[in-house]
């Protein structure tokens, strides 16, 4: 039934279920021809009807020796036949229809040529029904009836047999059992049409949906395949889901990427190993997102430096389904800032000795009588010479990152009214109030000669950076085991991009070299440097157009 079902909706006129039973039919047969389906929906009824010749013979030897008996079978086989032997796919679509009818009629005469004892054959007749009313057009359904009730009539007509009461009952009552089965095939039939078309429509946007994923996973492998950044993907877990090429060419980082617990990973300093739970892969699976750390693979003349950056990866629902880590080979560049810094201090260092020995003469000169006329000149000299010394000893400083101190205990707040006092008459000509705001005291231990540096350089910071006026403030004041100094200015404020690089040698914002404010970008990061040799840390809080806040602590005492 299930065979005679799909036969009969692949000839329909109706493209859309043509479609519909081909798919069925190409699932379950192979890609039959149309042909092939008539030959596999008629096969049910002939199998059967070759059962009952064998019961037949069996049981009702006189039943097959009738003729009209025989005559009967001999129209089954002959339409079996014609099923195997016409070219269905060269005919009209609903062509196939004449099969079932012709079955219906030929069951009709099998049955009345039995006589009752083969009225059960009568239950044939769902085979062609069921393939005849399959299809969407109603007419089908109502040429489903009318053929059954043909079939019971027109035998009986023709054998000339008289009306009795059982054929009164299977006139009724058998076109109605079969209407109902007719109504029943042609209602499944409609649904099975309407889920194959909802289903093409999921299986064709699924198959764009693919397509366009194809596209975008083809496009991702064509572009981690040809940036230089090396990209690792890990799960949840921190297991390996994806490594670009640049990582799979750097055996340093296949190493990391593969687990391999020998790769040696140095922090920034050289030396120092990184922990196992501060490895890029331990600190992303724990959520930890960073950027721009720098790291360092191998050993001797062999280490790389690799700037690392992670960002965790998360699911539509927000949970965290993974990380990527991204790795820039920068040894070229940390080489290049090196030779620069080594540039830069051995340059430094040669300026600071004929400085020294220029101002020494200087200072001769000055103490020594009869240059009274030039004096005046000879000061702007020395003022220069002495500006010019300690910007070479700034550049020394930054290019060695380290500073020589000379600790003592001293009073911060003695320190800061100190260099307040020198600095006020600088920040009256800008038209600036200076404001010192100190605890009494604040001792701990510092060298006096490089703090009074950072003080004036954040103050000169302030002064140069609010050319319209206001009030500069310098606060200080104990916190625990700490003192905390800020120096907050009613200047031009920076942005957050300058922010991140305030502290980085010779970086001055676009805003400074535009309004031609002097300066080298060095004062910050000496600054830091010295802060950091105290023991103590340096940051900037600042916004545009809103001034900026300069807080360095110390510990204290």
């Amino acid at each position: 039934m299930t065979n005679q079902l799909q036969a009969g909706g692949f000839f329909r006129d109706e493209s859309a279920e043509y479609s519909f039973f081909a798919g069925r039919m190409d699932a379950f047969f192979g890609g039959l021809g149309a042909r092939g389906l008539v030959v596999m929906s008629q096969l049910p009824l002939t199998v059967t009807v070759a059962l009952v010749v064998v019961a037949a013979g069996i049981f009702s030897p006189a039943t097959l020796a009738d003729e009209r008996f025989r005559l009967a079978l001999l129209a089954h086989s002959a339409i079996f036949a014609a099923c195997v032997a016409i070219p269905w796919e060269r005919l009209p679509a609903g062509a196939f229809i004449a099969i079932p009818v012709l079955d219906c009629f030929t069951i009709g005469f099998t049955r009345q040529a039995g006589g009752p004892d083969f009225n059960i054959l009568s239950l044939m007749l769902v085979f062609p029904v069921i393939w005849l009313s399959s299809g969407r057009q109603r007419a089908r359904v109502v040429l489903a009836i009318l053929v059954t009730v043909l079939s019971t009539v027109i035998p009986a007509a023709v054998f000339g047999s008289e009306p009795t009461r059982g054929s009164m009952i299977r006139t009724i009552f058998l076109p109605l059992v079969l209407s109902a089965i007719a109504v029943s095939a042609h209602i499944v039939s409609g649904i099975l049409h309407r889920q194959r078309k909802a289903l093409l429509k999921k299986d064709q946007a699924l198959a764009e949906t693919l397509a366009e994923s194809l596209d975008r996973q083809r496009l991702l492998d064509a572009v981690l395949g040809a940036v230089g950044v090396g990209v690792w993907v890990v799960d949840p877990e921190g297991n390996n889901v994806l490594t670009n090429r640049a990582i799979r060419a750097d055996p340093r980082l296949a190493g990391l990427a593969d687990g391999d617990t020998g790769t040696c990973v140095l922090q920034s300093d050289r030396a120092t190993p990184v922990p196992p739970r501060m490895l890029p892969v331990a600190r992303v699976t724990r959520g930890d997102v960073f950027t721009d750390e720098l790291l360092w693979t191998g050993e001797g003349q062999e280490q790389r430096a690799y700037s690392v950056g992670a960002h965790v990866i998360r699911s539509r629902d927000g949970v965290r389904s993974g990380g990527v880590i991204t790795f820039v080979d920068v040894t070229a560049l940390i080489t290049a800032l090196a030779a620069k810094d080594n540039f830069v201090g051995t340059v430094s260092h040669e300026l600071r000795t004929p400085l020294t020995s220029i101002l020494g003469y200087l200072e001769l000169v000055l103490d020594e009588p009869g240059h009274e006329a030039i004096e005046t000149e000879l000061r702007v000299m020395h003022r220069n010479a002495t500006h010019l010394l300690g910007l070479v000893n700034d550049l020394i400083a930054v290019a060695s990152e380290q500073v020589d101190l000379s600790l003592q205990e001293a009073d911060l707040a003695r320190l800061l009214a100190d260099v307040v006092d020198s600095t006020f008459p600088q920040a009256a000509d800008r038209g600036l109030e200076l404001v010192l705001e100190a605890e009494q005291p604040l001792a701990t231990h510092m060298d006096p000669a490089r703090m009074r540096q950072v003080v004036g350089n954040l103050l000169s910071n302030a002064i140069k950076y609010s050319p319209g006026g206001g009030r500069i403030t310098v606060n200080a004041h104990r916190t625990g085991t700490d003192l905390v100094c800020s120096i907050t200015d009613p200047g031009v404020g920076m942005s957050a991009e300058d922010q991140e690089q305030a502290f980085k040698k010779f970086f001055r914002s676009a805003r400074s070299r535009a309004t031609a404010i002097p300066g080298a970008g060095l004062g910050l990061p000496v600054s830091r440097a010295i802060i950091e040799g105290h023991g103590g840390s340096l940051s900037l809080t600042s916004a545009p157009d809103e001034g900026t806040t300069a807080t360095f602590i110390l510990p204290a005492c």
